[in-house]
């Protein structure tokens, strides 16, 4: 039986159309919200993303807008209350990564700047933005959560033997500004957790660990020796600690970081 738990809600989802953008969408749809989903206007839909669409009907509505441009943003939020509700569930998924296979890669002395800053920008800043745009209206409401999409690298440093194995000069590296924008996207959740929990509204992260997604075969094999649980993560591993978190099941829950991660980060 399909849960409700958000029945009535109105929930934002940045980066709705990146990889586990669909993923969040879905499991908010089936416990009951309408989802308004964001992605940058020459973003791809996917076809998990376009099904989702034809099940759910007028439930679910794509809207083309940068995290960066402000705003977009507000006009996304004027869209909510035009509707006659204001957002009062964001999830905050929008975030550049770079997954293992073919890439430009760079020592780690030559890093542009340019490059680290453009993660950072959208993993951090973006957050940052979005929180500033529809957080005011759940702190007028009494009411809201605010869900930052973080990585178990925000808490540990990526394994490079996890890739020493891909051919690639210089070798490829799972980028720094990645675990430090996470990390930093950490600790502005329990700043803005402080701030407006007063106001009935909750800040959480909820940070993934590795996720199947069609990793080649020795990297998994990597990866999957080093968590507890013996297996990387499945999409549905990842519904359920999200709709706790959206939902009135954490009433009581702000400020934390929740891993869901197979135990990776335990040792």
């Amino acid at each position: 039986m399909t849960s409700r738990l958000l029945e009535g809600r109105v929930a934002v989802v940045t980066g709705a159309c990146g990889r586990l953008g669909p993923v969040w969408c879905e499991a908010l749809i089936d416990a009951g919200a309408d989802v308004v989903g964001l992605d940058l206007p020459e973003a791809a839909v996917p076809h998990q993303f376009a099904d989702l669409q034809q099940r759910a009907g007028g439930r679910l509505v794509l809207l083309r807008a940068d995290v960066l441009d402000r705003s977009a943003l507000a006009r996304v939020r004027e869209h909510c209350e035009g509707r006659g509700s204001s957002a009062t569930v964001l999830v905050n998924n929008a975030g550049i990564d770079q997954p293992p296979g073919p890439a430009t890669t760079y020592r780690l002395e030559d890093i542009p700047l340019e490059v680290f800053r453009g993660v950072v920008e959208v993993n951090l800043i973006g957050a940052f933005q979005a929180i500033q745009v529809f957080g005011p209206g759940m702190v007028q409401a009494g009411r809201g959560s605010i869900i930052n999409i973080g990585s178990l690298y925000a808490s540990v440093s990526p394994d490079a033997h996890f890739y020493d194995h891909l051919p690639s000069d210089p070798p490829f590296l799972k980028p720094p500004a990645y675990g430090a924008s996470k990390a930093a996207l950490v600790n502005l959740t329990r700043y803005f957790a402080t701030h407006w929990g007063p106001h009935g509204v909750r800040v959480n992260a909820l940070s993934p660990g590795g996720v199947e997604g069609g990793q080649d075969p020795e990297f998994r094999r990597k990866f999957i020796a080093r968590v507890p649980l013996g297996r990387m993560a499945a999409a549905q591993d990842l519904r359920g600690p999200l709709i706790f978190l959206a939902s009135d099941a954490s009433a009581y829950v702000t400020g934390i970081e929740l891993r869901v991660d197979g135990g990776f980060t335990s040792w």
